[in-house]
């Protein structure tokens, strides 16, 4: 009966640990995903495009004129 008694008082604690954990895993998880497109937004604002159409296939082409 101790046991299961026992296990009863540690279950919040433990809860509670592995839900902050999750919760900085997810966290750094979203920091790292929007770090990642700033600099892919960085790098698009600071880079001119430069497609070549005549790679592209005929239906990505764009009309021109």
């Amino acid at each position: 009966m101790t046991v299961l008694f026992d296990a009863l008082l540690r279950w919040p604690v433990e809860s509670q640990q592995t839900a902050r954990r999750n919760a900085m895993v997810a966290s750094t998880a979203l920091a790292r995903q929007r770090a990642e497109r700033e600099d892919v937004e960085e790098f698009f604002a600071t880079h001119p495009s430069r497609v070549d159409e005549d790679a592209l296939p005929a239906a990505a082409r764009v009309a021109s004129g």
